[in-house]
């Protein structure tokens, strides 16, 4: 598989799972979205509101577009239903960015600055998406645990399992 169609798939791969995770954030009551659970941005809004403001720092870094906030553990949104329209506006902004990708592009690099620190770093495009689609099923895990946790119950995320459903679809 290029790179290309292999980002493009995981652009698709994070929508699908996000709107999954949502799902189920969306059967806590307030306060369980809400809770301190020990996870290092605390709790399901904590993590997901993460997951946004990370989404945002790097698609701002790929585009030099959008707002990127200036703090890894911004609240952006208080509100479930406003963080659910931004994070599906996100994930459509994602899909949109990586189907534009091809391979000379994903071989160029990109020059960013770190929210933590002043230096400016400069590396290949591929290895920032590795990482920008890692750092998501990573902070994803968390909240899938914390959801286990308050509900006994967390969707399947498992990226063969969404493959196996993308295949089917297609037939």
């Amino acid at each position: 598989m290029a790179l290309a169609a292999h980002y493009r798939m995981f652009g698709r791969y994070n929508a699908w799972a996000n709107a999954l995770v949502y799902e189920a954030a969306a059967t806590l009551s307030p306060d369980q979205f809400r809770a301190d659970r020990g996870a290092f941005f605390k709790s399901v809004q904590g993590t997901l509101n993460h997951l946004l403001v990370t989404d945002r720092i790097w698609q701002k870094r790929f585009t030099g577009e959008g707002v990127a906030p200036d703090r890894l553990d911004a609240l952006l949104f208080e509100d479930f239903g406003e963080l659910r329209a931004a994070r599906i506006a996100e994930d459509a902004r994602i899909v949109r960015y990586v189907d534009g990708l091809d391979e000379a592009r994903i071989a160029g690099t990109i020059k960013y600055r770190r929210v933590s620190s002043p230096e400016e770093f400069e590396q290949q495009l591929g290895p920032a998406l590795a990482h920008w689609f890692n750092h998501q099923t990573h902070h994803r895990g968390q909240v899938h645990a914390l959801l286990t946790g308050l509900t006994g119950l967390a969707p399947e995320l498992d990226l063969l399992f969404y493959q196996r459903l993308a295949a089917r679809s297609a037939a």
